[in-house]
């Protein structure tokens, strides 16, 4: 057997969430297109350096740097960089760098560090497995639930052979039943469930806010310029990244407004797209889940107010009868 053969899925897909995060932040780190100042003294020559510098040209008419002209290196850039190779920085990072002011490089390599903990948080705990073993207290509520099948449908997964509580549902990925069942995200290789549906939430809302940030970098960094085969090698890499943050913003920000209105709404993706087929839901014109909005986002964040599912069904069962 290929020794590849016992690397997990979850693995794979953490790391190339995890390499990709961080090849994007030094592509926007290190990459510069930005104009050369020709009176600016070069401080830090670099050997073996004249022949490897592109050269840039202004878009304005009548405007054309030397070839020679390359940004002044600082010690970072001569840390990551090789001894012969021309310094690459954002144009905006480097202002900041350049100036002393490391607020705010600092402030974006830590938001980058935060959702990439909080992606891995949320792609490796438990987002609400239900035991296949029931514990003692599992019994009980077991036993509490099935004594009263007019008021709540209650059915056992033909997979796990557990007696399932509302809203949860069997996932063909993990083989495993989840609490509140949202979805199963193959970008993170787990379920979205009742545990940690609210951290997920919480990711995408700093993802779009880092990707945004690096969506402005890059732009801010392209420069155009003709001819169009001297600007691909200059500033093809940085244009890539530059597209890749724009489908991956575009990505988490649809993301991010529907789950928030699904939060709004007291809803999971699964019983939004699958309604019609869920026995509790599939006769009932509205959302028995649904309390309204700060109650739903203080149960959703806060798990205030608490309380069972089932008896919030039933409660809106009793009262939807007496209506009629």
């Amino acid at each position: 057997m290929a020794p590849w053969a016992f690397i997990s899925p979850g693995v794979v897909v953490r790391t190339g969430h995890t390499v990709l995060t961080w090849g994007i932040t030094l592509v926007l780190f290190l990459h510069d297109t930005g104009e050369p100042d020709p009176a600016r003294p070069r401080t830090h020559p670099i050997p073996h350096s004249e022949n490897q510098c592109l050269p840039i040209a202004d878009a304005r008419p009548g405007k054309h740097f030397p070839t020679s002209s390359c940004p002044t290196p600082t010690p970072f850039h001569l840390a990551v960089l090789q001894p012969h190779s021309c310094p690459l920085a954002s144009p905006e990072l480097r202002q900041w760098e350049e100036q002393g002011e490391l607020l705010l490089p600092l402030t974006f390599l830590l938001l980058v560090l935060g959702s990439l903990l909080l992606y891995l948080a949320v792609s490796l705990m438990d987002p609400g497995y239900m035991n296949v073993q029931p514990q003692p207290q599992e019994e009980l509520k077991e036993e509490q639930m099935a004594m009263v099948p007019q008021a709540t449908p209650l059915r056992r997964c033909r997979y796990c052979l557990v007696l399932q509580p509302l809203r949860a549902r069997h996932c063909h990925e993990c083989h495993r039943c989840v609490r509140r069942y949202d979805h199963h995200c193959p970008w993170m290789e787990n379920c979205v469930g009742e545990r940690n549906h609210p951290l997920f939430v919480a990711y995408l809302a700093l993802q779009l806010v880092v990707l945004l940030w690096a969506l402005y970098l890059a732009w801010s960094g392209l420069r155009f310029f003709q001819p169009w085969g001297l600007w691909l090698r200059s500033s093809g890499l940085l244009f890539a990244t530059f597209l890749l943050l724009s489908l991956f913003s575009s990505v988490a920000g649809l993301l991010l407004a529907s789950h928030l209105y699904l939060v709004a709404s007291n809803t999971t993706t699964w019983e939004f797209i699958s309604s019609h087929r869920i026995a509790y839901l599939r006769q009932r014109s509205s959302n028995p889940f649904d309390r309204g909005l700060i109650r739903n986002l203080a149960h959703f964040f806060c798990g205030w107010p608490s309380g069972s599912w089932e008896t919030l069904w039933a409660e809106e069962e009793e009262d939807s009868s007496q209506a009629v």
